[in-house]
């Protein structure tokens, strides 16, 4: 791709597949780079150190790439909001973040499990039928809503680690997982699924209890999540044991 001059002496030049540079003076002012998620969808992002150089990099992105495109911003980061908005995208869904207490004081839960339901505890689930469950449950997912309004995280296929996963178990089959990650010192709940067939019989609300009580007993006082907005139960899961809205972010789309 020919770089694209300004009249703020801004160049942009295409320097990879999905990636796109600004340059000022021989100094690079801002990057682009656009990835297809396993949905499908196609995500962009651009940082740059001024707005000459964010709109001419989101205008030779546009002009290169089909649509529609979308981005994920920090709702409390208004300026990038209003320049992706000037671009020409707009809201489509908003996804919350919570901070999750763990103490059973504070949260409310305790170790009672539903009818006929037993929980493996982390590492101990065997990974043959945790790796069913998963193609089970994504299975549904496609099937019925999709995966649009799902957070990005859940969209990945992860590497189905036992160590991570809490299980539910009934009749002899696994019927529910949670998945946390530990990235970092905080651990982040990524997701909790329970097959169509065996939910609203509090499956998910004992996997809940198993984990927090667990991360609990390890000395972690809290864990964080993300919840689509749209996500009426799952707001109402993590909302019913204490848990604290500390951000959102919003996911735009240019159509």
């Amino acid at each position: 791709m020919n770089p694209v001059e300004s009249s703020h002496a801004v160049l942009i030049s295409r320097v990879a597949p999905g990636q796109w540079h600004a340059l000022e003076d021989d100094l690079v002012v801002g990057r682009g780079e656009a990835s297809r998620r396993s949905d499908g969808r196609m995500f962009i992002s651009i940082d740059a150190w001024h707005r000459a150089a964010f709109d001419l990099l989101a205008e030779a992105m546009l002009a290169a790439l089909p649509r529609p495109l979308c981005t994920v911003v920090d709702e409390t980061d208004l300026d990038l909001t209003a320049q992706w908005q000037r671009a020409g995208f707009t809201t489509r869904r908003r996804e919350w973040e919570y901070a999750v207490p763990t103490d059973p004081r504070a949260t409310g839960l305790d170790s009672a499990l539903p009818p006929g339901v037993t929980v493996k505890a982390f590492g101990r689930a065997e990974e043959a039928p945790l790796r069913a469950l998963d193609r089970t449950i994504r299975n549904e997912v496609e099937a019925g809503p999709g995966w649009y309004d799902m957070p990005a995280e859940v969209l990945v296929r992860p590497v189905l680690d036992p160590s991570n996963y809490a299980v539910a178990a009934q009749s002899g089959q696994y019927v529910g997982l949670l998945r946390v990650a530990t990235v970092t010192r905080l651990p982040r709940i990524g997701l909790i699924a329970v097959r169509a067939d065996r939910q609203r019989r509090g499956i998910a609300r004992a996997l809940l209890a198993h984990t927090l009580g667990a991360l609990h007993d390890v000395g972690k006082e809290t864990v964080s999540a993300e919840v689509t907005e749209s996500n009426v139960a799952a707001t109402a899961l993590f909302e019913g044991v204490g848990a604290r809205r500390t951000g959102s972010n919003l996911e735009l789309v240019l159509r």
